[in-house]
């Protein structure tokens, strides 16, 4: 079974629309990655602490050294948390078949890449959650070398630490500082609550402007 943190299972259960409303309310900015980068199943939210990967093309790498070092990472992978890929190109897959389920296997919630995906077919099969640019059938040998894990990385303008917290849906992936997290979850929830209430209030009859200037929020 998967692991997950207390905090990540309250963060599942909100949605990117309102930490990007309460985040920017508080005066966090650059949170939110480029719209390019798409979650594939939709249907369900992938939520929890990050771990990080960077990495570089090296065409001068042979085929037993980058193999050799993406294997050292699917080690690493922590179970309970979302691994997040800065992969410093778009030109080749940062994930596959064997590896997506090897992560499955481990207890990894799931993988983001600033980066291209191939076995898509596969890994909608083993329901592995995957966040992505685009498909490629080209793959990482003699071209492309783990250069750190649980490293600083950079996705569009968002700076990215081990630990922080992620959130990707429908609508688009956001990315909590560690030291924030716990107040934003937490304020995401009660604006939550008060958006139902604003709901309801509308559906019984309350003049949608009326409702808004009654609990300030729409």
């Amino acid at each position: 079974m998967t692991a997950r943190d207390a905090l990540g299972e309250r963060l599942a259960r909100c949605y990117t629309g309102v930490l990007n409303d309460v985040m920017r309310a508080m005066g966090l900015r650059n949170f939110v990655l480029p719209p390019e980068i798409r979650l594939h199943d939709r249907s369900r939210p992938l939520a929890g602490p990050v771990q990080t990967v960077s990495g570089h093309v090296d065409e001068a790498a042979d085929r037993h050294t980058t193999l050799l070092e993406w294997t050292g990472l699917l080690s690493k992978a922590t179970p309970g948390k979302v691994l997040v890929c800065q992969p410093h190109t778009h030109a080749v897959a940062l994930m596959g078949e064997l590896s997506a389920e090897t992560l499955q296997h481990r207890g990894v919630l799931g993988y983001v890449v600033d980066g291209a995906t191939r076995d898509l077919a596969f890994i909608e099969k083993i329901g592995f959650p995957i966040a992505f640019r685009h498909t490629t059938p080209k793959d990482i040998v003699a071209f492309w070398r783990v250069d750190g894990v649980d490293v600083p990385i950079v996705i569009g303008e968002v700076r990215i630490l081990p630990g922080d917290y992620l959130l990707a849906d429908a609508d688009g992936i956001v990315v909590i500082p560690k030291a924030k997290a716990e107040e934003v979850v937490a304020e995401a929830e009660r604006a939550i609550g008060t958006e139902n209430l604003i709901r309801k209030a509308i559906l019984a009859g309350e003049d949608p402007q009326q409702a808004y200037l009654k609990y300030g929020k729409f």
